[in-house]
């Protein structure tokens, strides 16, 4: 008998949990009949805690814990003014304030992963350890690796991190649209937003670019709306204490929902007021994030390489795909209709169910592959970016290369690991760094082999290993927490755009400057053995070619030192034959009587 693995969509706003029932994907409902649990927790002063739509009851008049999926995995210091309300630094981390006192976002989503547990349990009626939780495509190595910590917590073997897209395209079935078939993958939650482009490839999905914003959603409409309805009210919302927020955004939630099938709905607030909301007022204050997603469209089809014509099909998940507007922009970008067949709340979770059931055995295998956002590698000598897996590689995966000591009697070698599109290291984002202790040796001679490899979870390990003695140091960078929304990944693949040329032109230098350190300390030894042997018009020569070098230097001009270089390399020539002559006759010389 096969396993039980159940599929989580641990959503901003809402999850769910399903799991593979004779061949079907099936979510599993609570006690109360409900497949979706509101992603909401309390705890009272004395401990007791309470998660879901129990916990949102008491939203208005507690403290309830909401949306903290997009802070988990990150640095307080990362977070934005409005993403600090509730929340506060311990030892730099993030901690979510309740009741009964302080309390890690981890902690929260455990909370929750523990409530979508027990559903499972009781309606499976045996006891359930592993699970696939779906996550943004764009969470970092961090959030997947809070993500999987989560599930830890809460009593699961988390089996695979799957992102959201992919469990989309599973969901719709998109593996029986035939061979070769490309597929958008549009979603769009209460928190967070990506977009897919997808192709079937002999049984294989492989993700061939991916975008979106972890900050962008549902959540971020109710704010928008609830600041116009206030605005039509004559109400300051910033002078509000959070508990009268939560009520203008619940009522904000409404209004929304309602607009999706009618022209006009009231928003009304007992003992403040009310205000007609009308489709044309909804779909103004959209236009600005219409347009983010826009964007991110644009930019998967253009790291796809693909035309719109070329999509086979295009379809929509999360609770806001529902929105008109929404819906009218995906098509006309798209240039055709979106297919919202499945429930898009419950869309992401089955997906999970049926990659459970693969990893379960219980489903025939769809390989999945995702791609890595940006680029990783380290920093090698001259503040260079050196690239050991390029953007867009399909994971999971691994690359490696060796180095060696920069100088003399060096005794320690520094890796730092960086994520991005740019030629220099300190344009780039830092993911962590470590020390490689080796015996000391002459320059070139002790070798450090580096490997990074990425998991099936996103998740990167970076391991280094000196030849000499075997020893390996490994660096889990998913402990690492930087910051790689989508727009900050399109902002790094922009400005890598926007500044290509000087990039290029400083990577150029410096390689350039390198060699010249190299080469004008050896022309100078050699110049000091056997200078005088060649002619005066030779030494003239070198001369010229050196100070040609260092003028370059000087003026950090990329192609002068470049071509100066090499000039000098070409002067020096006869001179280094000579030593090479020199050193050979002193080495093979037979000792005189």
């Amino acid at each position: 008998m096969s396993e039980i693995i159940i599929g989580i969509d641990l959503g901003t706003t809402q999850s769910a949990v399903g799991v593979v029932d004779s061949g079907f994907p099936i979510l599993l409902a609570d006690g109360d009949g409900k497949t979706l649990t509101p992603s909401a927790f309390w705890q009272g002063g004395a401990g007791e805690k309470e998660v879901g739509h129990k916990a949102l009851r008491r939203a208005g008049s507690q403290r309830v814990i909401t949306s903290v999926k997009g802070l988990m995995g990150r640095r307080f210091s990362e977070l934005k003014d409005d993403e600090k309300i509730g929340a506060q630094e311990t030892d730099g981390a993030v901690s979510v304030k309740t009741e009964a006192g302080l309390i890690s976002p981890e902690e929260v989503s455990a909370e929750i992963l523990k409530a979508l547990k027990t559903v499972a349990e009781t309606r499976l009626e045996k006891p359930v350890s592993k699970a696939v939780i779906t996550v943004p495509a764009y969470f970092h190595d961090a959030q997947r690796a809070a993500t999987k910590k989560a599930g830890e917590l809460a009593g699961l073997e988390v089996v695979r991190i799957l992102s959201e897209p992919t469990a989309a395209a599973l969901s719709y079935g998109l593996d029986r649209l035939g061979e070769a078939s490309k597929v958008a993958v549009f979603d769009l939650g209460g928190g967070t937003f990506d977009v897919s482009i997808l192709e079937m490839k002999e049984g294989v999905f492989e993700v061939l670019a991916t975008a979106g914003d972890t900050r962008l959603g549902g959540d971020d409409f109710d704010e928008a709306l609830a600041q116009v309805a206030a605005k039509k009210m004559g109400v300051d919302l910033e002078n509000r204490d959070s508990q009268e927020k939560v009520r203008w955004l619940t009522e904000a939630r409404r209004v929304k929902h309602a607009l999706t099938e009618e022209d006009e709905v009231e928003f009304r607030l007992p003992f403040i007021g009310e205000a007609s909301i009308s489709q044309d007022d909804f779909d103004t204050l959209m236009e600005p994030f219409l347009s983010r997603m826009e964007g991110c469209c644009r930019r998967a089809l253009l790291d796809a390489n693909l035309k719109v014509s070329e999509l086979n099909a295009v379809v929509m998940v999360g609770g806001s795909s529902r929105i008109p507007a929404v819906k009218k922009r995906v098509a006309q970008v798209f240039e055709q209709e979106p297919d919202l067949s499945q429930h898009p709340d419950e869309a992401i979770a089955r997906g999970a169910a049926i990659q459970a059931g693969i990893l379960a055995g219980v489903v025939r295998e769809v390989l999945l592959l995702d791609v890595t956002p940006l680029s990783l590698g380290l920093e090698t000598m001259g503040g260079l970016m050196n690239v050991l897996i390029s953007r867009n590689t399909t994971i999971p995966c691994k690359a490696g290369e060796m180095f060696t000591n920069a100088v003399d009697g060096q005794e320690v070698m520094k890796i730092r690991v960086l994520q991005g599109e740019r030629e220099l290291a300190g344009d780039n984002w830092e993911l962590g760094e470590f020390s490689v202790n080796f015996t000391p040796e002459r320059r070139g001679q002790a070798r450090v082999g580096v490997e990074f490899r990425i998991d099936a979870d996103g998740i990167l390990t970076v391991l280094a290993r000196d030849v000499a003695t075997g020893k390996d140091t490994v660096l889990e960078v998913g402990s690492a927490a930087v910051d790689v929304t989508e727009t900050k990944v399109e902002q790094m693949v922009s400005e890598s755009v926007e500044h290509a040329f000087e990039d290029m032109n400083a990577r150029v230098f410096e390689e350039a400057r390198l060699k010249a350190e190299e080469l004008l300390p050896a022309v100078e030894m050699a110049l000091s053995q056997v200078g005088e042997e060649i002619a005066p018009s030779e030494r003239e020569k070198i001369a010229q070619a050196k100070s040609t070098v260092e003028e370059a230097i000087e003026q950090r001009n990329a192609a002068g030192l470049k071509g100066a270089v090499e000039i000098l390399d070409e002067a020096t020539e006869e001179l280094a034959a000579l030593l090479v002559e020199k050193a050979s006759s002193a080495l093979f010389s037979t000792p005189q009587d």
